[in-house]
């Protein structure tokens, strides 16, 4: 197979392996992206629908008649108040996601910077937490939570999954790779490690920072084990908690199941697409290989 050079008019050979090789690649990204979006469709439409549509023997591509009214519904059911959790995941994900990033970006920069004699040993202290199953932790995290009177409340929801292993290792490996330079230039200028961390490694490292903040905020948007276990009251319930009580073993409500999960991914899909590209950089950047 051969095509014309446009500058030197000369013809120039195009392997037909490479077009097939393209054209496959294609085909195949086709497929993988139909196979991610058939569940959101599903989603979408049955949201969109009544309990015998969705039910019902004939498959239907698409609603008869387009449910609005699903929408108001489910905002003034009386049993579930779904905009009282919206507004609880939004602060537990959101005050999380800032708390995680401040108090783990200060100790992987503490390990990976700081001299002291004892910071490997409690960085592999670190790692060790990251092999202890949840469910060990669950019922002592619990007590300790019940006793201090933080069921039912934020502080409950927040603080003991500010903390994260897994957060504080990423970025010590960050960190190890951050050039020195900019460092040594600011320590030289006289600013202290803490200043230099706020001034320097901080402003350098938005793109790191808007990474993990993504994965942070998914978290904590989709934890529903330890939300259910705290928040008792129906006031302190979060989206997955709430999601949960449209199905009892009484009723399933399948057009409010569906019209809730579809109103309540949608802050999950802006922020990962406003932030996946700094997703895919940051964790390329923490020194992971292979």
């Amino acid at each position: 197979m051969t095509t014309t050079a446009p500058e030197s008019g000369k013809p120039r050979r195009v392997r037909r392996g490479s077009v097939i090789g393209n054209t496959g690649l294609y085909v195949a990204t086709g497929v993988a992206a139909l196979l991610f979006l058939i569940p959101f469709y599903l989603i979408v439409r049955n949201a969109l629908m009544t309990d015998p549509e969705i039910t019902g023997e004939n498959w239907k591509w698409l609603p008869s008649h387009i449910q609005w009214g699903n929408v108001s519904e489910l905002f003034h059911d009386e049993t579930v108040d779904f905009g009282r959790s919206l507004w609880n995941s939004t602060v537990v994900a959101v005050l999380m996601t800032v708390g995680t990033l401040l108090i783990c970006s200060l100790a992987g920069y503490g390990l990976a910077r700081i001299p002291y004699k004892h910071a490997n040993k409690v960085f592999y202290a670190v790692l060790v937490t990251l092999m202890i199953p949840t469910a060990v932790t669950f019922v002592p995290s619990f007590v300790l939570v019940s006793s201090l009177g933080w069921v039912d409340s934020y502080r409950g929801l927040i603080i003991p999954g500010l903390f994260s292993g897994f957060t504080c290792f990423l970025f010590r490996q960050y960190y190890l790779g951050f050039p020195k330079e900019l460092e040594e230039a600011a320590r030289v200028d006289g600013l202290s490690h803490w200043s230099a961390y706020w001034r320097v490694v901080v402003p350098n490292s938005l793109n790191f920072f808007a990474a993990m903040a993504t994965i942070t905020f998914i978290s904590g948007w989709n934890a529903f084990l330890w939300p259910l276990v705290i928040g008792q009251d129906p006031s302190a319930w979060t989206v997955q908690v709430a999601l949960s009580s449209y199905m009892t073993n009484q009723t399933v409500n399948y057009h409010l199941i569906f019209m809730a999960t579809a109103i309540s991914i949608l802050p999950l899909v802006f922020v990962f697409l406003f932030l996946q590209r700094w997703l895919v950089q940051g964790v390329a950047r923490t020194g992971i290989k292979g």
